[in-house]
């Protein structure tokens, strides 16, 4: 029986109101029940200490959120089995995610059918690691001249009719559509999908300004991996890049892995966008964890060097092998982000994006502990989700 209550001590813990030095948290059945210092204790309370975790000094945080995912490990949530939707939630929350959306590729109607399915009886029969928050669907309503990694073969305009036959057998699933705006029908099927509480996302777009602008009225409010795969900012075209930086409706992810943007223009987006508009995400495929070598993406090869994956055939990127942790670490070091302002764009931002901020994303009193244990060099220590220890 895992142990889901118990106390830590001496921490730095990572609030939404600053860092509690010196921090005690206690943990009652899974959630959490008591945030402040050791001398704010009473007397009777004092005796958690006595069998407390010991974070000499590390830092509490809420557990990372990653809303753009598509596998770790050796593999790929298009393999749509238990077996591998295991093998991806433990490899990320051990590198302290605690929630995720399963993103699935531009693949066929058939194939993501079955991914819809199987992300469905995961979360219904519960993960005993990172928790499944639901489906990320990637295209394959995009366009292929910004294709990057995505097969063009099965690109198309929107399919309302798919949207609302998942929803009908599995609803509640789908969380987010990245589409391309330009393309026929996809302002019906952003007002359905808002309606439906399903976020919109522009991404793989060729969209212009005003054409972003037209869909963020329609109700498009997320833009995926910001800079990659959409039209660059131009002091005359602002093109989709000049519309994510300008528009505060639309929350933009970023991946900060130092190969897909410069930390400058990290900095720029982080400098745009209001506090609670900019998230960290992986955008890691199934090499996340993997030495270098050949692997596959959507249905598509890959080749990992030194870290950095691209298409076999073509070039382009294909995803990333970034971990939660390692963004966290990139966006402080690299970036010039507070400790504080990163714990944000990992975990509240991302609840909030999502709708599950009443239950996890941040430490306070009367939440899931979904808590990341880091030394003072933020290498993950320990991890728990809903209070149980994972790693």
């Amino acid at each position: 029986m895992h142990k889901t209550t118990f106390t830590i001590k001496n921490a730095q813990v990572v609030t939404l109101n600053g860092i509690i030095s010196n921090g005690v948290v206690r943990i009652v059945d899974g959630r959490i029940a008591y945030i402040g210092t050791q001398a704010q204790l009473t007397e009777a309370e004092q005796a958690w200490l006595s069998d407390a975790i010991d974070a000499d000094n590390g830092y509490l945080l809420p557990g990372f959120i990653d809303v753009h995912v598509h596998g770790g490990f050796g593999a790929d949530f298009m393999d749509a089995t238990a077996e591998a939707y295991d093998t991806i939630t433990k490899f990320h929350m051990e590198h302290g995610t605690t929630a995720m959306l399963a993103t699935s590729m531009t693949q066929s109607r058939e194939a993501l059918s079955s991914v819809v399915a199987v992300v469905e009886s995961y979360i219904s029969n519960g993960s005993s690691y990172a928790q499944l928050a639901g489906l990320h669907l990637e295209g394959p309503f995009v366009n292929p001249k910004y294709k990057g990694a995505q097969n063009d073969a099965y690109m198309m305009d929107p399919q309302l009719e798919w949207l609302q036959e998942w929803h009908e057998k599995h609803p509640g699933i789908m969380k987010q559509l990245t589409l391309a705006p330009e393309r026929n029908e996809s302002l019906e099927v952003i007002r359905w999908c808002r309606a439906q509480g399903i976020n919109v996302a522009a991404g793989h777009t060729g969209a212009t300004y005003d054409e972003m602008t037209v869909a963020a009225n329609a109700g498009l409010n997320q833009a995926v991996h910001t800079f990659n795969a959409m039209t660059g900012l131009h002091h005359r075209d602002p093109g989709v890049a000049g519309a994510v930086l300008t528009d505060d409706r639309i929350t933009a992810e970023i991946i900060a892995d130092g190969i897909h943007v410069h930390p400058a223009c990290i900095k720029l987006l982080a400098r745009a966008k209001a506090l609670g508009k900019l998230v960290l995400i992986t955008d890691a495929m199934a090499a996340a964890g993997m030495p270098d070598g050949q692997y596959e993406l959507g249905g598509l090869a890959v080749t990992m060097k030194d870290g950095e994956c691209r298409l076999t055939e073509g070039g382009a990127l294909a995803g990333s092998t970034l971990t939660m942790i390692e963004a966290v670490r990139f966006v402080i070091n690299q970036v010039g982000l507070s400790l504080e302002e990163a714990s944000r764009l990992a975990s509240i931002n991302p609840a909030q994006l999502i709708g599950i901020d009443e239950m996890t994303g941040s430490i306070e009193v009367g939440k899931q502990a979904d808590l990341v244990l880091t030394d003072r060099d933020l290498n993950v220590r320990d991890v728990w989700v809903k209070g149980t220890a994972k790693a």
